[in-house]
Protein backbone atom coordinates (compact mmCIF):
# COMPACT_ATOMS: atom_id res chain seq x y z
CA UNK A 1 0.00 0.00 0.00
CA UNK A 2 3.05 2.39 0.89
CA UNK A 3 4.38 1.80 -2.61
CA UNK A 4 1.21 2.54 -4.44
CA UNK A 5 0.12 5.54 -2.48
CA UNK A 6 2.88 7.32 -4.55
CA UNK A 7 1.32 6.59 -7.70
CA UNK A 8 -2.41 6.94 -6.94
CA UNK A 9 -5.05 8.55 -5.12
CA UNK A 10 -7.09 7.79 -2.01
CA UNK A 11 -9.78 6.54 -4.11
CA UNK A 12 -7.77 4.04 -6.21
CA UNK A 13 -6.41 3.09 -2.85
CA UNK A 14 -10.07 2.80 -0.97
CA UNK A 15 -10.92 0.16 -4.02
CA UNK A 16 -7.19 -1.62 -3.74
CA UNK A 17 -8.28 -2.10 -0.07
CA UNK A 18 -11.42 -3.22 -0.96
CA UNK A 19 -10.36 -5.92 -3.59
CA UNK A 20 -7.33 -6.84 -1.91
CA UNK A 21 -8.14 -6.37 1.70
CA UNK A 22 -11.98 -6.20 2.20
CA UNK A 23 -12.36 -9.26 0.18
CA UNK A 24 -10.33 -11.86 1.99
CA UNK A 25 -11.47 -10.46 5.19
CA UNK A 26 -14.93 -10.85 4.24
CA UNK A 27 -14.70 -14.33 3.20
CA UNK A 28 -16.27 -16.60 6.17
CA UNK A 29 -15.68 -14.24 8.68
CA UNK A 30 -18.99 -15.44 10.21
CA UNK A 31 -16.71 -18.74 11.41
CA UNK A 32 -13.67 -16.57 12.20
CA UNK A 33 -14.86 -13.18 13.29
CA UNK A 34 -15.44 -13.81 16.96
CA UNK A 35 -11.10 -15.55 17.93
CA UNK A 36 -8.50 -14.48 19.15
CA UNK A 37 -6.79 -14.30 16.04
CA UNK A 38 -9.12 -11.80 14.58
CA UNK A 39 -7.29 -9.05 16.73
CA UNK A 40 -3.95 -9.64 14.46
CA UNK A 41 -6.73 -8.57 11.58
CA UNK A 42 -7.73 -6.12 12.76
CA UNK A 43 -4.41 -4.43 13.34
CA UNK A 44 -3.65 -4.99 9.92
CA UNK A 45 -6.73 -3.24 8.80
CA UNK A 46 -6.07 -0.44 11.06
CA UNK A 47 -2.55 0.04 9.22
CA UNK A 48 -3.80 0.02 5.68
CA UNK A 49 -6.50 3.11 6.60
CA UNK A 50 -3.19 4.64 8.70
CA UNK A 51 -1.70 4.31 4.93
CA UNK A 52 -4.22 5.36 3.07
CA UNK A 53 -5.13 8.30 5.15
CA UNK A 54 -1.09 9.22 5.19
CA UNK A 55 -1.95 9.66 9.39
CA UNK A 56 0.76 8.36 12.06
CA UNK A 57 0.85 4.85 14.06
CA UNK A 58 -0.67 6.91 17.29
CA UNK A 59 -3.58 8.87 15.59
CA UNK A 60 -7.11 7.17 16.54
CA UNK A 61 -8.37 5.29 13.28
CA UNK A 62 -12.38 5.64 14.40
CA UNK A 63 -13.35 8.69 12.48
CA UNK A 64 -11.36 7.61 9.72
CA UNK A 65 -13.40 4.15 9.49
CA UNK A 66 -16.30 6.75 9.97
CA UNK A 67 -14.57 9.18 6.62
CA UNK A 68 -14.10 6.18 4.55
CA UNK A 69 -17.18 4.86 4.83
CA UNK A 70 -15.43 1.29 5.86
CA UNK A 71 -16.03 -0.76 8.38
CA UNK A 72 -14.13 -1.68 10.92
CA UNK A 73 -13.12 -5.76 11.66
CA UNK A 74 -15.77 -6.46 14.32
CA UNK A 75 -18.80 -3.97 12.78
CA UNK A 76 -18.10 -6.16 9.47
CA UNK A 77 -18.35 -9.39 11.55
CA UNK A 78 -21.96 -8.05 13.33
CA UNK A 79 -22.84 -7.11 9.57
CA UNK A 80 -22.18 -10.66 8.49
CA UNK A 81 -23.74 -12.73 11.41
CA UNK A 82 -26.81 -10.51 11.06
CA UNK A 83 -27.65 -10.95 7.70
CA UNK A 84 -26.66 -14.74 7.78
CA UNK A 85 -29.83 -14.94 10.85
CA UNK A 86 -31.66 -12.69 8.79
CA UNK A 87 -31.33 -14.71 5.65
CA UNK A 88 -31.90 -18.14 7.80
CA UNK A 89 -34.44 -17.13 10.26
CA UNK A 90 -36.21 -20.32 9.72
CA UNK A 91 -33.13 -22.22 11.34
CA UNK A 92 -34.31 -19.70 14.93
CA UNK A 93 -37.03 -20.28 17.21
CA UNK A 94 -38.56 -17.02 18.72
CA UNK A 95 -39.10 -16.95 22.74
CA UNK A 96 -42.94 -16.80 21.87
CA UNK A 97 -42.46 -20.55 20.43
CA UNK A 98 -40.64 -21.22 23.34
CA UNK A 99 -42.88 -20.58 26.31
CA UNK A 100 -46.39 -19.12 26.19
CA UNK A 101 -45.77 -16.54 28.75
CA UNK A 102 -46.38 -13.12 26.86
CA UNK A 103 -43.01 -10.87 27.87
CA UNK A 104 -41.00 -7.95 26.43
CA UNK A 105 -38.54 -10.49 24.77
CA UNK A 106 -41.56 -12.50 22.76
CA UNK A 107 -40.31 -11.57 20.04
CA UNK A 108 -36.62 -12.15 20.29
CA UNK A 109 -35.08 -15.45 19.56
CA UNK A 110 -34.63 -18.13 21.84
CA UNK A 111 -31.07 -18.22 23.30
CA UNK A 112 -30.43 -21.86 24.40
CA UNK A 113 -28.36 -22.56 27.03
CA UNK A 114 -24.60 -23.26 26.59
CA UNK A 115 -21.79 -24.17 28.69
CA UNK A 116 -19.00 -24.48 26.43
CA UNK A 117 -16.95 -21.39 25.30
CA UNK A 118 -16.64 -22.55 21.97
CA UNK A 119 -20.29 -22.70 21.66
CA UNK A 120 -21.27 -19.32 22.46
CA UNK A 121 -18.70 -18.28 19.90
CA UNK A 122 -20.13 -20.08 17.37
CA UNK A 123 -22.32 -18.66 14.46
CA UNK A 124 -25.72 -20.22 15.66
CA UNK A 125 -25.47 -18.70 19.68
CA UNK A 126 -23.39 -15.35 18.75
CA UNK A 127 -26.11 -14.72 15.79
CA UNK A 128 -28.79 -15.17 18.38
CA UNK A 129 -27.25 -12.80 20.80
CA UNK A 130 -25.92 -10.01 18.19
CA UNK A 131 -29.66 -9.96 16.69
CA UNK A 132 -31.49 -9.83 19.92
CA UNK A 133 -29.45 -6.94 20.49
CA UNK A 134 -30.21 -4.89 17.26
CA UNK A 135 -32.16 -1.94 17.72
CA UNK A 136 -35.70 -1.91 17.66
CA UNK A 137 -35.99 0.79 14.86
CA UNK A 138 -33.51 -1.65 12.44
CA UNK A 139 -35.48 -5.50 14.29
CA UNK A 140 -38.37 -3.74 11.99
CA UNK A 141 -37.37 -4.22 8.46
CA UNK A 142 -35.80 -8.00 9.16
CA UNK A 143 -39.12 -9.47 7.13
CA UNK A 144 -36.71 -7.60 3.97
CA UNK A 145 -33.55 -8.50 3.77
CA UNK A 146 -32.05 -6.27 1.65
CA UNK A 147 -33.62 -3.09 3.41
CA UNK A 148 -32.72 -4.70 6.46
CA UNK A 149 -28.80 -4.87 5.45
CA UNK A 150 -28.89 -1.30 4.16
CA UNK A 151 -30.80 -0.41 7.49
CA UNK A 152 -27.22 -1.88 9.62
CA UNK A 153 -24.75 -1.11 7.61
CA UNK A 154 -26.01 2.47 8.18
CA UNK A 155 -25.78 2.05 11.76
CA UNK A 156 -22.57 0.41 11.40
CA UNK A 157 -20.99 2.89 9.69
CA UNK A 158 -22.02 5.57 12.17
CA UNK A 159 -20.79 3.56 15.52
CA UNK A 160 -17.88 2.24 14.18
CA UNK A 161 -17.29 -0.87 16.69
CA UNK A 162 -14.41 -2.44 17.73
CA UNK A 163 -15.10 -5.03 20.04
CA UNK A 164 -18.87 -6.76 20.57
CA UNK A 165 -18.85 -5.67 24.35
CA UNK A 166 -18.39 -2.09 22.76
CA UNK A 167 -21.75 -3.49 20.26
CA UNK A 168 -23.59 -4.51 23.67
CA UNK A 169 -22.45 -1.68 25.68
CA UNK A 170 -23.52 0.80 23.37
CA UNK A 171 -27.04 -1.42 22.83
CA UNK A 172 -27.36 -1.45 26.96
CA UNK A 173 -27.69 -4.93 26.45
CA UNK A 174 -26.45 -7.28 29.22
CA UNK A 175 -26.02 -10.88 28.67
CA UNK A 176 -25.07 -12.84 31.42
CA UNK A 177 -23.27 -16.16 30.70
Amino acid sequence: MRSVKLCVNTNALIMIDHCLFHAVVTYGIIFWGNSSHSIQVFRMQKKAIRIIMGCGNRESCRNLFKELKLLPLMSQYILSLLTFVSNNKEQYFTNSEIHNINTRHTSNLHLPRAHLNSYQKGVYYSGIKIFSSVPLDIKIYTDNPRTFKKAVKKFLYTKSFYSLNEYYDNNNIRINL
